[in-house]
């Protein structure tokens, strides 16, 4: 359904006021990492942006990227290390952090347990948004 479609079905009636999730989209990975995406481009679209459940297990690590996307994270538990502009920061159980878009950052997950998150990204995430630096 095109972004379109979606506000004329909507100011027609023909859509509910709320979208409940189920069932959220698996994102098929080969680092071991899971991403359950709940809301967003690959799931149910209800706005321009995107919310997932992941879990980077202990030595996970991605490259460098440059996103075209705000991406708020909220850790649930264990650690994540997060690289941007040339500052490390380690974020920890119930905290949060909001990377601006434009910024050049690396998540990983160099610690023995498994970390658990969650993250929201304004607009949705894209994989031609997210601009990794392969």
């Amino acid at each position: 359904m095109f972004i379109r479609d979606f506000f004329i079905l909507q100011l027609k009636g023909k859509m509910k006021p709320f979208e409940l999730q189920l069932k959220p989209f698996v994102v098929p990975t080969t680092d071991g990492k899971l991403i359950e995406e709940h809301f967003g481009m690959a799931s149910i679209f209800c706005g321009d942006f995107s919310f997932a459940h992941m879990i980077a297990p202990s030595g996970w690590s991605e490259p460098f990227q440059i996103p075209e996307f705000d991406e708020v994270t909220f850790v649930f538990s264990g650690k994540k290390k997060i690289e941007v502009e040339g500052e490390t920061i380690i974020l920890e159980k119930n905290q949060s952090i909001c990377i601006k878009k434009g910024s050049s950052v690396r998540y990983s997950n160099p610690f023995e347990v498994s970390c658990e998150y969650v993250s929201v990204c304004i607009p949705a995430f894209t994989i031609d948004r997210v601009k990794r630096q392969e």
